[in-house]
Parts: C-alpha cells; structure tokens; sequence
C-alpha cells in the first residue's frame, strides 16, 4: 500500500474491538475481543491483523480514530479512582440531595444511585460567590491547604472542585487548584467550572465527579495507547470520537473523559445519519447492537437528535432519573443492556430475563469456549441457526454448540420445561421485545412515530435481530450497510473534528444587552478553536450557536439556534422569533404574554476537512473472511470498493441470485422446528440481486436475517435492503 496515506478507526466495545483500517474507497475489518487488563492490547492485535490482511504496514497510517465505552463501563462498574469533593461550606451535601424528586412515585422501595463520592469525602471549603459571580466571602487558602493530609490519608487519588455559583466566575475553583497543585502534585483535579460551566449545581457538581472519578483510569489507558501505538509504528495522530459527534485531540480527551461516554454509539448514529442523507430518507431510526448493549437513536432529516444532558448507569429499569446525570454534548438516543453477550435467566415468577449484566469477552457466551457457563444471546441465536460457526469469526473463533445448549437447558429450558431450542427462542423474543419497548418509549417521548420509518441497522447483532425488531415496531423498510459489524467504527471516518463550549450567561430577552454577550460568545470562539486548532491546525472551520430558552418561569429549556454575527440590542426580536419558531415545533402552540429568558449559550466550532467532504459510507462487497452473529465475528479481509452500477433504491429484479453458497438450518417458530433455508455471502451479491426470505446473508463480522415476508435487494451503493412484502401486521 502506497500513496495516499491509510487511516484506522478502532471502537473498543464491552465484547469487541472493531478495528476498520481506510485508504481511499478501500475498507479492511475486523474484530478481536476486548482485553480488560490493558484494552490497548486488543487494540493493537486488531491493528496487525487489518494491516497484515491489506497488505500494509504501520508507517503508512497516517491517522488513528478512536472511541470508546471504557469511561461508561468505569461508571456503571464502580472502577473509578478514589475521588475527593471539594465544595462550598454548608452544600457538601447537594451531590446526594439530588433533585429531591423521586423517578418512580408509587414504588416505595426505590433506590437512588450512590453518589460516586461519599459523604467523608466531600470536604467543605470556606468560601462563597454570588449568582453574579461576586465574591461575598473570600475562599480560605490555608483551609484547602489543611485538607491535603486527609486526601492523603484517605487514598485519595482525584480530586474535583465544584464552588457554589463558580460557573459565573471560576477565580475560587482555579485559587484551589493552584494550592492542592503545590502542595500535592500528584492528585489528579478537576473544576467543575471547566467541564460544565452551568447553572443547576446538582448536575454540574455530578458531571464534575463523573469526570474527576475516571480521569486517572482514562489518563492511563489514552497513554498507554499512545505509547503502544508509537512502539508499533504508527506515528501519525490520534484523534478521539466525542459523546456529542465529534472529534478532538488527545489531551482534550484526557482532561475530560466525561465527554466520551458514549463515543462508540455515536460513531454509529454518524454512520445512520450519513446513510439517510445519500440514500434520501427523511425519518430514520438507527438500530446498533453490540455485545453488551443496543442503542436506537431518532434522525430527522440526515440529522440525530442532540442533547446537553445524559444519565449513566440507571439502575431502575432504566427510569430516567435513576442514573447518574452528566451535562456534556450528547447525541440523543436510549441505550439498554440488551447485546449478545447478555445473560439470560429464570426468575422466581418464571420469567425469563435478559441482560443488562453481559458475559463480556471474559469468560464470554457459553459457546465461546472461554470459561463462559451461563446462557447468553448468541448462545440462543447460534442454537437457532442464525449464527454458522463454520463462519463465525471467519473461522478463527470455534464456537461451542453443545455448550451453548447445555446452558440454556440448563437456566433457561428445565425451569419452563422448554426444549433447548425452544428456550433459545425465547430468549431471543425477550431480547426483541426489550428492544422494542425501548424504542417504543423513546419514540413516545420525543412524540414521533415510528412504523413510517426506514431502520438502519448494524454492529455485530444487529442486522440478526433486526428483523423481529421491525416486525414489533411496524417498520417496513430495513437497510444494511456493508460492513455492519463495525458501523461505529466507520462513523468515526466520517466524524469532524470539533469542540463545543457551554456558558451560563442569563439574559431576559426583553432587556437584552448584546455586549456581554458578544464577549461571552468570543471566549467561548476562543476556547474552541483552542482545541480544533490542535487537532487540525491547517484547517478551516465553521462555528454553531445555539442558546437555551424558556419561557420566564418554566423549569425546562429547549435549544433555539442564535445568529453566526456579532449581535446587537435589537436582536431580541431576531431571538424571540426563533424561540417561538422552536417552541412551537416541538409543542403546537405558544404561551402568550410572557418574557423569555436565556439560561445559556454554546458555540461549536467544527474543521471544514475537504478530503472528508465527499466521503461516502460504502464498504464495498469484496474482502475474506465471513463472520455472522451477535457481537460479531473477526476475520474479514480488505474490502473493495462497491462496483459502480445504478441500479435504484428498491428496484425491481434485476439481476439473477446466485447459487447460495450453502444451507442453514434456521428455526422456524411457525413449526416449532430447523428448516434448511439458503446461505448467501453478501461479497458475492452485485447490486440488483434480490432475495426471498427467509435466507440469511453473511458478511465480515455479521450476518442477516431475512424472514419469511421479507425480500433483500442489494441497491446501488452496496447496501442490503430488506423490505417487507406487503402490508405490515
């Protein structure tokens, strides 16, 4: 490989490391499982493999992309770093207080999530600043001093600082960070006022802790990467995918970790968005299944939904408000343990229960061979047929079917009496239909429909079950890109490089003062382009603004778009007009006679990247080995670029289906029984060729399902189609 030079994205997942390596159209994947020790380990396996297979080598990747769930699975784990809180005297307990509400009012055994920092770790500080950010009393240097032999003593290991009111003037949490950095260099601190510069004490307190508590964890990895990569060879950049769509450098992501909590997932709501855009559907919903977890976002317009706000680890039925609640940009969407590493049981209803606990890459499903004893969702999708071993993992990975169903019999069939075929059956009912509900939900709360919607799915389980998915919600049209099995990690080769900054600056609309805004809105320019411009320093760039508005009075803000220009007084009409435009979008009405106000303004500054512009999502129909199943396989060889032909989006027969290249037995649940349907390798299918369900198409790293009352097309840009025939149930 010579010439252009090559990039590597590489998503670390609960069960997989999906590793996509790129020069020009052409796409080389695959998938090694996770290694906890050291996830960089696994990192740099799944490397040499995509270089060995495209023929490369290190000295010709010119660009590292990368995300990870390694920060979220620390939260929801507990594995974090001892934290410390350090905060206004008389408010050490605002972190437990909460919102003093409750997420579910009729059940009174509720528990909220324990703050991640307790009660003898939340140290007081004399100190206190007006709404305004006056200093009414000044912080006490020598008390912040005085703590440090109790952080020691302690086994203290991060440190966060979160000051009453510090988000109008951060002076108090930067005088303390400048004491405990003399006088104890070796904590790791954060300021609540760098990583969430908001009004709401509560969640900016949470964020603060969130961030402090896996900074070391995430410091040490992203460095141990680093380092690995370097000794490997690879010397060029490495850029990390954030929560909210983007990407930034490495020391950005090392001094807020926070802001990757769900940078895998959105990787793959970048790749459906893209989807939507070049294939002209207008309302999609994204449908990407892992290992551990399933994610659904909502994308209207070639555009998901974005949020301020995301809860991690909800630990009641994923209520909202169960979770810990972290403010950093989000790409909206619902995440439950639902992957095909979750674990099945019976419970003492005799319900069978799936997930959200995941067998992980260690031990794994019972079939991996790996130590696993206890029945999982690959396991029930490889009973089922859906999963070929002879394929899975492009052979390197045997599975163990004897051992998955001795372990569904044994949780899942002897307790309900259920043949070990029939309990894998259930199980993956239960799974669609937590799936299912989920959406159901999320649909619901943004007030949108979902059966008019066209379903894009990917990850390593997700083109198998989506499908049954479709069936539940009504969904007539599913599409598959090629490559499905990494999707997030393809997202992230279509990410820009940006950064958003956050401030709290209050204005009523109806004595709007323009200057301290324009002033406000030049340091956030400032900080932004501060860290695009280390990423992609040749780069130009465009900015965003967006202000968060409410009516006077009301307890929520929704996101209204500000003008790109310097503004002035008269401009309150301009914003006005614009909140009401939003506001009745989302509502169907106004409220009349009332002011508006604004809470807070961001400004995201985003690199114009020419040779990203033009990139399309195609991974080609060429390549080696074939994986299928949930969370995926790993073999896979280079990928080459979809041949060029035109045949339209849902086209009539145009090409004759090849011979399938063998026969599986799938189970039918009409029958109760394995029926031999045909096997087809997706390279094989041109554009044009159209199936009848069922028949299942294996890929590199995944396989689809087509069930009976389905038909699959391969359309002009190399993606599987799969329609319903007919009108839905």
């Amino acid at each position: 490989m010579t010439g252009q030079p090559a990039r590597i994205a590489i998503d670390i997942g609960g069960t997989f490391t999906d590793v996509v390596l790129e020069r020009g159209a052409t796409r080389t994947t695959t998938k090694v499982l996770t290694t906890y020790t050291d996830p960089a380990d696994g990192v740099i396996a799944g490397v040499a493999r995509v270089l060995a297979e495209a023929g490369a080598v290190p000295t010709e990747v010119g660009l590292v992309l990368h995300g990870t769930t390694l920060a979220t699975n620390a939260l929801i784990e507990r594995r974090g770093a001892v934290t410390a809180l350090l905060t206004t005297a008389g408010h050490r307990d605002a972190l437990e207080m909460a919102l003093e509400n409750r997420f579910e009012q009729y059940d009174i055994g509720i528990d909220r999530p324990e703050p991640l920092v307790p009660r003898v770790l939340r140290l007081p500080v004399p100190e206190r600043l007006a709404a305004d950010g006056r200093v009414l009393v000044p912080i006490d240097r020598a008390a912040v001093r005085a703590l440090v032999p109790e952080l020691r003593a302690r086994g203290v290991e991060s440190v966060a600082i979160g000051f009453l009111h510090a988000y109008a003037n951060p002076e108090h949490e930067r005088v303390a960070a400048d004491v405990l950095a003399e006088a104890a260099p070796e904590l790791s601190v954060t300021l609540a006022s760098d990583v969430c510069p908001e009004i709401r004490e509560y969640e900016r307190l949470s964020t603060a802790c969130a961030n402090a508590y896996v900074k070391p964890l995430m410091g040490r990895y992203l460095a141990s990467l680093a380092q690995q990569l370097e000794r490997y060879g690879i010397t060029g950049p490495l850029r990390m995918m954030t929560s909210g769509g983007g990407l930034t450098d490495l020391a950005t992501a090392a001094s807020f970790p926070i802001r990757l909590v769900e940078s895998g997932p959105a990787g793959g709501a970048i790749l459906a968005a893209r989807l939507a855009a070049e294939c002209g559907y207008s309302k999609v919903v994204s449908f990407d299944m892992g290992g551990t977890t399933a994610k659904i976002c909502l994308i209207d317009d070639a555009e998901p939904l974005l949020s301020r706000s995301f809860e991690v680890g909800r630990v009641y039925r994923f209520r909202k408000g169960s979770g810990l609640p972290v403010r950093v940009p989000v790409i909206e969407m619902v995440e439950i343990g639902a992957g095909g590493g979750s674990i099945a049981r019976v419970d003492r209803l005799e319900r069978i229960l799936v997930g959200p606990d995941s067998a992980g890459s260690e031990p794994g499903p019972a079939c991996y061979g790996c130590g696993g004893l206890r029945p999982t969702v690959t396991d029930a999708d490889l009973l089922l047929g859906r999963i070929q071993p002879a394929l899975f993992a492009g052979g390197t990975l045997d599975l163990d079917v004897a051992a998955a169903a001795t372990a569904l019999v044994a949780d899942v069939g002897t307790p309900l009496e259920l043949s070990a075929e029939l309990a894998a059956f259930a199980v993956g009912a239960v799974v669609d239909e937590n799936m299912a509900a989920a959406a159901r939900a999320h649909a619901a709360e943004w007030g949108v429909d979902l059966a008019s919607r066209t379903l894009i799915a990917f990850g390593g389980a997700g083109p198998l079950h989506a499908a049954a998915l479709a069936e539940k919600l009504k969904i007539d049209r599913i599409l598959v890109p090629a490559g499905a099995g990494v999707g997030s990690a393809v997202g992230f080769l279509l990410a820009p490089i940006s950064f958003e900054v956050v401030r709290s600056r209050y204005q009523r609309l109806a004595a709007f003062a323009a200057d301290p805004i324009n002033a406000t809105l030049a340091d956030m320019r400032r900080e932004a382009l501060a860290v695009v411009g280390q990423a992609a320093p040749d780069a130009a760039w465009r900015e965003t603004r967006r202000a968060a508005m409410r009516y006077v009075g009301q307890g929520y803000e929704i996101s209204v778009p500000v003008p790109g220009r310097l503004l002035d007084d008269r401009d309150s009409r301009v914003l006005v007009e614009s909140f009401e435009r939003e506001y009745r979008r989302l509502y169907g009405r106004l409220i009349p006679g009332l002011d508006v106000e604004v809470l807070s303004w961001t400004l995201a500054v985003t690199a114009e990247d020419s040779t990203r512009a033009g990139a399309t999502t195609g991974l080609g129909l060429g390549g080696g080995g074939v994986g299928g199943g949930a969370g995926g396989g790993s073999g896979g060889g280079g990928e080459r670029a979809a041949p060029e032909h035109t045949v339209p989006i849902g086209a009539e027969l145009a090409r004759r289906a090849p011979q399938p290249a063998s026969h599986a037995m799938l189970f039918d649940p009409e029958t109760g029984s394995a029926t031999p349907v045909p096997l087809h390798l997706r390279a094989a299918l041109a554009p044009g060729t159209r199936l009848s369900g069922p028949v299942l198409v294996a890929e590199d790293q995944t396989t689809s399902v087509v069930p009976k009352g389905f038909t699959a097309t391969i359309d002009s840009r190399g993606n599987l189609l799969i329609e319903r025939v007919g009108e839905a149930a």
